[in-house]
């Protein structure tokens, strides 16, 4: 996420505890001429509050359960309407919290159901971005506390921001991991060479370890490049398109779309560190192989709630609940309490909307639940859901 030193500054404005840090892709998007009308609000109702720099919570399959991953290094479990008082998992003690370092994301196996499997997404005490394979107890509200391996480790000690960190089953059931580019050094985001400034997608079907897809472009773990801080990405329930919210350096943010058809990211490259969003940032700038974002917003450094400098991506909402958001992405961001979102059609973001509702505190992070209703976390430790 964007450095830290930003982020405190803006919410010591607010007396906010402080958190955390050339072509187009128009393959072939899902189109919509005639979408139903727009709600004309949304509320937000608060769900649970008490935790601590929650940043991201995830659903296993078929179950009711919500999994609340706090940046310290500890999972919750809400249930029943609940926050139960003993962790699901507890590595705290592994975790290096330092700026946007800590315990960053998890996923559960698709298979959960039959064979108990987690993965988590960490920093550890050397600050390297870790990813470990866990899995449950025989209490199914408690994890074995002990790791069953680690899947892999990326040397990422120089600087403690610009993390990633967030972890997800792709459609396609492989394991997609996103990983910063280390700090704004050594032009790692053009480097498909290193595992820093891209999202990673290996196979953990195995007993152990990873491989390798054989359709990964480059014959590493490197699925698409060219990005900054790729803090929160997610896939389309319903089209299996990716979206990347990816954090920018000194003015712009930017939300990346790639389709299922024209290949969910496959061997893309979003530009930087030659491009922040669509402006050049490191000349001389050539736009031949870049692909540049769907929505992109300047920084704003005001007082109040229409700050911006670190986009926190979301969710396309695929809910019941509220009528005329289908396909609606929604997102935020750290420095402000505003809530916006557009629909991807024809290769663009159409029916870009800034929401009539104010956010209690700025978001860290977005969820989503099994039946494609959207959530959003605090800083405050609060979460929300999106509702008529």
């Amino acid at each position: 996420m964007k450095n830290l030193r930003w982020i405190i500054h803006a919410l010591l404005l607010v007396t906010l505890a402080s958190g955390l840090g050339c072509g187009s892709d128009k393959g072939g998007g899902p189109t919509n001429p005639q979408p139903p009308p727009l709600p004309a609000n949304i509320t937000l109702r608060l769900v649970e509050g008490g935790f601590n720099n929650p940043v991201f919570m995830t659903q296993p399959p078929n179950d009711s359960r919500m999994f609340v991953v706090e940046q310290s290094g500890t999972i919750r479990v809400f249930k029943n309407g609940a926050t139960l008082g003993t962790p699901f998992l507890d590595i705290s003690s592994l975790v290096s919290v330092d700026y946007e370092r800590g315990l960053l994301g998890m996923a559960f196996h698709p298979s959960y159901v039959s064979n108990g499997r987690f993965y988590v997404c960490y920093t550890g005490s050397d600050g390297d971005v870790t990813v470990a394979r866990y899995h449950v107890s025989g209490n199914p509200d408690v994890a074995v506390a002990t790791a069953d391996e680690i899947v892999l480790r990326i040397e990422h000690s120089g600087h403690p921001n610009h993390n990633g960190g967030t972890i997800v089953f792709g459609p396609d059931g492989m394991l997609y991991i996103s990983v910063g580019d280390g700090g704004d050094t050594d032009a790692s985001g053009q480097n498909t060479g290193d595992l820093l400034g891209n999202i990673l997608r290996i196979d953990v079907s195995g007993s152990t370890g990873y491989i390798i897809p054989a359709n990964n472009p480059f014959g590493t773990p490197v699925w698409t490049y060219g990005l900054r801080n790729p803090w929160k990405f997610s896939f389309d329930r319903s089209t299996g398109d990716l979206y990347i919210g990816d954090v920018g350096e000194g003015e712009w943010e930017e939300i990346n779309v790639a389709t299922a058809v024209s290949g969910r990211g496959r061997g893309i490259n979003y530009g930087w560190s030659m491009y922040e969003a669509s402006a050049c940032y490191h000349a001389p700038c050539s736009p031949a192989g870049k692909t540049m974002p769907v929505e992109e917003y300047p920084h704003e450094y005001e007082n109040g709630s229409n700050n911006a400098f670190c986009v926190i991506g979301g969710y396309v909402y695929r809910g019941t609940a509220i009528s005329g958001l289908q396909g609606h992405y929604f997102y935020g961001d750290v420095g402000g309490t505003w809530l916006r979102s557009f629909r991807y059609a024809n290769g663009v973001a159409a029916d870009s909307t800034l929401w009539n509702v104010t956010l209690p505190d700025p978001p860290l992070s977005f969820a989503q639940d099994n039946q494609g209703e959207l959530y959003i976390l605090t800083l405050a430790g609060e979460i929300y859901r999106i509702a008529p």
